[in-house]
């Protein structure tokens, strides 16, 4: 299958049309190390610079042939735009993911935002251009996504969560809001997003998930700002939850997502089972233990068993883990009969 064939398989796909023969692709960060070696990147350098941003969300594609590409290149973005500081790591000897080292808010009680437009705060207006710039770069070839933050995933990084956490089962009113608060300001960068030319949304609720929560906390106060989130958007959206689902696939089916995707903790086949065709289904690679760390054959026969389970798209259950080896990435790409990826341009910039 060529790129260009994968790009519109995606596509059609996430507008309803499902395939025999499901598609891999990847809804967050496809970065790793090798890449950006390859490209002589610094990873806690293409968080701010929206050239080195685009080389390294474009570098799975250029160098291995993923069909997808996608932005941000970190998930504390909103977070930052919100008034959080951020640790970039630039003196640690490996790659490490930026982090908010210490939280914003002593409870949710406390969030505000002030009024402006929330979309040209922080590195939201840096994201932007690089997604333009992206789209432009391999956006006639292959799928460009953005992906968000969750609401309650952006609540744990504004709000100390020896505070937020007692919160929700105490002040759930007060969680309430917060989230309302977040949820708000959510939707403006989507729509921005929208604009820029994403063809799909991802929204990543890692921290608000029913795997993390539990389900009856994440139906009382994540599922309607995921539904009110879901809803503004007009682009296909992707649904990222963490950890076992299987108990709250119903919940998660209520999202109104196009697709639902799950970790590698999940019994995939009963996830097919109890959201039926409501709803696509992707996953659910171990990033780490699989993709990073198995063989090659491991990987192909953990492909296999994601479509014989009934998955719509065989994709990474989170981010890839950034010291994922080459030839692991280039098996993920590879055809299911185990033939090589196809050919991608090999960029110098």
């Amino acid at each position: 299958m060529t790129l260009m064939s994968s790009r519109n398989q995606i596509l059609g796909l996430l507008h309803g049309d499902r395939s025999t023969s499901p598609p891999t692709f990847g809804a967050l960060s496809t970065i790793i190390t090798p890449a950006l070696d390859a490209r002589g990147l610094a990873f806690h350098e293409i968080h701010r610079d929206p050239v080195k941003m685009v080389a390294a969300a474009a570098s799975a594609y250029e160098l291995y042939g993923l069909p997808s590409a996608t932005l941000p290149s970190d998930l504390v973005l909103e977070a930052e735009a919100m008034g959080a500081r951020v640790d970039f790591r630039d003196d640690m000897p490996i790659p490490m993911w930026p982090i908010v080292p210490e939280p914003l808010f002593d409870s949710p009680a406390e969030i505000v935002i002030p009024p402006g437009d929330f979309t040209r705060r922080g590195r939201i207006p840096l994201v932007l251009d690089a997604l333009r710039r992206l789209k432009q770069r391999v956006g006639n070839e292959i799928v460009v996504g953005a992906w968000i933050a969750g609401p309650f995933t952006v609540a744990n990084y504004l709000v100390d969560y020896q505070s937020l956490m007692p919160a929700v089962r105490m002040s759930p009113d007060q969680v309430a809001h917060a989230l309302d608060v977040i949820t708000e300001a959510l939707l403006g960068v989507v729509a921005a997003y929208q604009q820029a030319g994403a063809d799909f949304v991802t929204i990543h609720e890692m921290g608000g998930s029913p795997g993390v929560l539990g389900p009856r906390v994440f139906g009382d106060l994540v599922l309607g700002r995921l539904q009110t989130l879901i809803h503004g958007i007009s682009a296909p959206t992707i649904l990222s939850v963490c950890g076992n689902t299987n108990q709250a696939m119903e919940l998660l089916a209520e999202s109104g997502a196009t697709a639902l995707a799950v970790e590698h903790t999940n019994n995939l086949t009963r996830s097919r089972q109890l959201i039926g065709d409501r709803m696509l289904l992707f996953g659910n690679l171990d990033p780490v233990g699989l993709i990073a760390n198995g063989t090659v054959e491991q990987i192909r026969a953990g492909k296999q068993a994601a479509i014989q389970a009934g998955v719509d798209a065989v994709m990474p259950g989170c981010d890839l883990y950034l010291e994922t080896p080459e030839e692991n990435m280039r098996e993920l790409v590879g055809s299911d009969d185990g033939s090589d990826p196809p050919a991608a341009p090999l960029f110098d910039r």
